[in-house]
């Protein structure tokens, strides 16, 4: 026997983030439909940067009509 057939291969970070995900997965179990949005931060910031737009834009308005700009 060689050396390195003795000591085990440590694994590397891919392999154990991959576990980590798999064990984390198989304990969630399915998704269920219309209960689950799986994007729920991003459609937060969407709506989020709309609103922010929405009101800079009447606040802008407002300013210009405020002062009597064209």
């Amino acid at each position: 026997m060689t050396g390195d057939q003795l000591v085990p291969r440590k694994k590397s970070y891919e392999e154990k983030f991959a576990e980590r995900i798999a064990k984390r997965d198989a304990e969630r179990g399915p998704l269920k439909d219309g209960k689950v949005f799986e994007h729920g931060p991003a459609k937060f910031l969407f709506m989020f940067i709309i609103g922010f737009v929405i009101v800079t834009h009447v606040a802008i308005l407002i300013v210009m009509m405020a002062s009597g700009m064209r």
